[in-house]
Formats: structure tokens, C-alpha cells, sequence
């Protein structure tokens, strides 16, 4: 078995807040063992502004944000994903929200860039990303030595169909920064719905409380085994969440219960 931990954050408009808080939370999840570590969508930055992270935007394979995921990948000899963070995008006024993986030398491993955008509206609450976020065009996966990850972002968890293309796995990753209205209705419905379904378990690091630009998030990441049982969470809050991946829970599901082999569609 296997530890990975998940990392929930309050992140701040500043990026070098962001990133202490960060390098504390990753220390602490590598010190519980873990060997996989996931950080929240939004981690290094929840600007003022939905354009605030425009100005914070990196291009790829240079910058202080991937510089620091790279050092704390090798320092703490893990694999690091890194939720969410602003990449140069060729549209000067937005984004790609892209999901960066490094390995335990610190070297740049996978990448996927969110699919689908949030837009959400009731009453005075209301968000639309598609105004500074270009969306990605490909489903990302990346094989660890924990096994073969599936990367997905927040509002992606709403589209079972994007998990369903990339076949088989032994964890779904969720990098989140669900609002505390939609979060308390359908978040951890929807989680353990893509873990019970997809036969894996799910790891989901949340933004998780009430941030500066006047946002609050909903929290509770967690880890959620294949039969859909929650192992471990943390409602509010910074912190880690960590817990085990068994292979061989994983396949004692796949084998009692074969629905995968069952597919038609």
C-alpha cells in the first residue's frame, strides 16, 4: 500500500503567501509518508480579480511557481501535482488552468490544461471562467508509480464521460475550488459517484474557506476508496488529508463487482 495526501488551502491574492503556505502543507504530507501529494486548483493564486492571475501567468518550463513544484518534488523525493496554476495561454487576456505533474527527481512528468469551464449563476453569486481561461482540448493522464493517474479540474468533475476516455485507472485526481453553494449540494455526491463508477479511488485536494477577495469555498477534501467510501476529510480550512491506496482493495472491487468489463456503450 500506498500513502498520497491531499493538500487544502485558503490561498490569498499574493503568490509567495500562497507558496509558504504550500511548502508547509507539502512538508507535513511527505513527513506522514506520503508519496504522492496533490495541491488545490487556484493554489498559487486567488487574485482579487478573476484577470489577477493573468499578470501571475507563466509560460511553460520557466517561472517561480514551477520553479518552487520542481525543488519540493526533489526535496521531498514525491510526486507532486500541482492543482491548478496560470500558464501563458496565446490569447494575452487569458489563461490555460493547467494541472502540472513532477516526479521525485523534479522533473516536469504530465500536464493537462481544464476542459471545462464553470459558469454558474443565482442571485448576486455568479462566475464565469471562460472569460480569462482558454479551455484544454485533452484528457490527461500520467503514469506514477503509484499506478496510471486520471487528472481532471473542479467543474470537470460534473462530466463522468471525461473519465470514461481515459480507460482504466487506479486514481482519479481532483484539484477543486468548488464554491460553498454548489460544494455542499453536489461535491461529495459527485466524488464518490466517479470513484464507485470508475472502480478507483479518488483523491480531492479543495480550497477550503473564506478568502480575502470575499469567495468562500467549500472545502472538504478527501480520499475515497472504489466502493465509494470516504477515508479520510477535512471540512474547513487549511491542511492535509492523507490516506492508502491498496491495488489489491482495487482489484478484489474490479473482480467481485466487473462492471468495467461490463461496458456496452
Amino acid at each position: 500500500m500506498t500513502k498520497v495526501a491531499a493538500i487544502q488551502m485558503v490561498s490569498t491574492p499574493v503568490v509567495e503567501e500562497n507558496i509558504a503556505t504550500a511548502s508547509r502543507l507539502i512538508g507535513e504530507a511527505a513527513a506522514q509518508g506520503a508519496k504522492l501529494v496533490l495541491l488545490p486548483e487556484y493554489w498559487a493564486i486567488m487574485g482579487m480579480h478573476d484577470s489577477d492571475k493573468v499578470g501571475k501567468a507563466e509560460a511553460l518550463g520557466q517561472g517561480p511557481i514551477q520553479d518552487f513544484m520542481s525543488a519540493m518534488a526533489r526535496e521531498h523525493g514525491i510526486w507532486l501535482l500541482g492543482g491548478t496554476l496560470p500558464l501563458a495561454s496565446d490569447d494575452p487576456a487569458r489563461v490555460v488552468n493547467t494541472t502540472l505533474v513532477y516526479d521525485p527527481q523534479g522533473k516536469h512528468a504530465g500536464r493537462y490544461d481544464k476542459i471545462h469551464l464553470f459558469g454558474f449563476t443565482k442571485g448576486t453569486e455568479s462566475y464565469d471562467e471562460a472569460r480569462t481561461i482558454v479551455p484544454g482540448k485533452t484528457v490527461g493522464t500520467v503514469e506514477t508509480a503509484l499506478g496510471k493517474v486520471g487528472m481532471s479540474v473542479c467543474y470537470d468533475l460534473r462530466f463522468p464521460e471525461l473519465y470514461r476516455a481515459m480507460g482504466p485507472l487506479d486514481l482519479i485526481v481532483v484539484p477543486a475550488a468548488f464554491t460553498y453553494t454548489t460544494g455542499k449540494a453536489h461535491w461529495e455526491i459527485l466524488l464518490r459517484a466517479r470513484a464507485i463508477e470508475n472502480q478507483c479511488y479518488v483523491l480531492a485536494a479543495a480550497q477550503g474557506g473564506s478568502h480575502v477577495n470575499g469567495r468562500r469555498t467549500w472545502g472538504h477534501s478527501m480520499l475515497i476508496d472504489p466502493w465509494g467510501e470516504v477515508k479520510a476529510v477535512l471540512a474547513e480550512g487549511e491542511g492535509v488529508v492523507s490516506g492508502e491506496l491498496d491495488p489489491a482493495f482495487v482489484h478484489g472491487v474490479r473482480e467481485s463487482l466487473p462492471a468495467l468489463k461490463h461496458r456496452i456503450l
